[in-house]
């Protein structure tokens, strides 16, 4: 998986992203409710604090213990407490699921695009729309490309869209995918007041 990714604008925080399928899960994970690069910071803040981002050593940890670290400041997130047990869900998954291999959720029995995006939704914290830009992300800039991932992404898949966090490939690209956000936020007031 060891791409160059510029998803943080961090080079070390964006080498663990390209690096290690689970930290692209977890980054994704973060993704809502804060900038975009600040979610996908906060695994590199886990590995500084915990040593590793190792699926089982998260799993298995006392919960109480694992939200310390996502509340230290700078906070993994705005709302650490509910975040961090979401990433303990999620590392506890790819264990019982997925012998704790994250990146066999994409690779493991030659899946096509929709079987990957079945397995996408399945994971915890993980809704339709999170596993469709994850597996967009996955397919544009991290070269798994399962037959018909595009189509499974849906709009997310298209070529030269500009639309999420798979689409962000510098600071120009980032601009265009907020001014896009910005966009479709505002076209969505304006219908639910109309």
């Amino acid at each position: 998986m060891a791409r160059t990714l510029h998803l943080v604008g961090d080079p070390d925080a964006d080498a663990l992203l390209a690096s290690d399928p689970l930290a692209l899960l977890i980054g994704m994970l973060l993704d809502q409710q804060v900038p975009m690069e600040s979610a996908f910071a906060g695994p590199k803040k886990l590995v500084d604090r915990i040593g590793s981002l190792d699926v089982h050593t998260i799993a298995e940890m006392p919960e109480d213990t694992f939200l310390e670290y996502c509340s230290t400041t700078p906070a993994v997130h705005r709302f650490p407490g509910s975040m961090g047990k979401r990433i303990q869900a999620l590392c506890a998954y790819i264990v019982d699921e997925w012998g704790g291999r994250a990146d066999a959720i994409w690779t493991d029995g030659e899946p096509n695009g929709k079987e990957v995006l079945k397995r996408l939704k399945a994971l915890p914290g993980y809704g339709d729309q999170k596993a469709r830009i994850f597996l967009a992300l996955l397919g544009k800039q991290m070269g798994v490309d399962p037959p018909g991932w595009r189509e499974a992404a849906g709009a997310y898949g298209e070529d030269g869209s500009r639309r999420s966090i798979a689409d962000v490939v510098d600071a120009e690209s980032l601009g265009q995918v907020r001014d896009f956000k910005k966009a479709a936020k505002k076209a969505a007031k304006e219908s639910a007041g109309s």
